[in-house]
């Protein structure tokens, strides 16, 4: 884990059923937070941390990921014509002219731990990361991801985003039982995928943030599909456990679930009372509301 970290991986096969009919023709990961699709937030947090290489797992149907990243040779040339010089750098400069965008099929949804596998000859044996979209992480400093970066590879470990939420939401996270080495970090023992309430080990949960070595892969490919048929990649990191040092980190950032709708309203109205040009008619927008 001593190499710099070059390549990200971004899930996106989902369905993104919670946002029906909308993501019928829609990728959840597409969804807007003001001006900016999710995957956009995501993409420069992975920039952020030094990555060259974007890898999009994603699905046959879902080609708006794909078309968003590409060139629109006619959007862009009815900008350049009518001079609007600024929008055509907004649509030119989705990611910087040095980093590539590989697309590979995720031909079966059958779980996270099998989507980060799909990414395998992209990889090779490299460190990488693993961003997933729904989780907009928000700072002002450095992305979280750059944050896991610089620390997985001072330790030589790999490292899992993890926040603390409330004991009764346990059963919908995965759950790590891990020893603190500091204020940010903490030596992951295990992780339990979903535990109930009275027999989870901690309310730290792991939100969507990795940083692994590429051993990981040959660990997924050993990994036994679990309920629904799904490889996890809770199951994976737990095999790597046995082998290599993990630490769970707590990002400094704020971390909004954009796979739920209020998520996503939330998202809307913080990143609304940050923007200069719509921060005051938010904020009596808000205040209104409350009577």
């Amino acid at each position: 884990m001593s190499r710099p970290l070059r390549k990200v991986v971004f899930p996106v096969a989902g369905l993104g059923t919670r946002f029906l009919p909308a993501t019928k023709v829609v990728a959840k990961e597409m969804l807007p937070v003001l001006d900016r699709p999710l995957i956009q937030y995501a993409v420069d947090e992975a920039v952020d941390a030094g990555a060259d290489t974007l890898i999009f797992v994603t699905n046959r149907y879902k080609h708006s990921i794909a078309d968003y990243f590409d060139t629109a040779y006619e959007l862009e040339q009815k900008l350049e014509r009518a001079g609007k010089k600024e929008l055509l750098a907004l649509v030119q400069n989705v990611v910087p002219k040095h980093v590539r965008c590989v697309f590979v099929t995720q031909a079966e949804a059958l779980g996270l731990g099998h989507a980060v596998l799909c990414a395998k000859p992209v990889i090779g044996d490299e460190p990488f990361g693993v961003i997933l979209p729904d989780d907009l992480i928000w700072n002002k400093g450095p992305g979280a991801l750059r944050q896991m970066t610089e620390f997985a590879a001072s330790e030589g470990a790999g490292a899992i985003a993890v926040e603390e939420v409330p004991h009764e939401q346990t059963d919908k996270y995965g759950i790590v039982d891990a020893v603190p080495v500091n204020e940010r970090a903490a030596l992951i023992k295990h992780v339990v995928e979903k535990p109930k309430p009275d027999v989870a080990p901690s309310n730290l949960a792991i939100v969507g943030r990795y940083v692994l070595p590429g051993r990981i892969f040959e660990l997924l490919e050993k990994t036994r599909p679990g309920a629904g048929g799904e490889i996890q990649l809770t199951d994976g990191i737990a095999a790597l456990l046995a082998e290599q040092k993990v630490y769970a980190y707590r990002f400094d950032g704020t971390r909004f679930d954009c796979g739920s709708k209020l998520g996503l309203v939330r998202a809307t109205l913080h990143f609304a009372l940050e923007d200069p040009s719509l921060a005051e008619a938010t904020r009596q927008f808000v205040n209104a509301a409350k009577h």
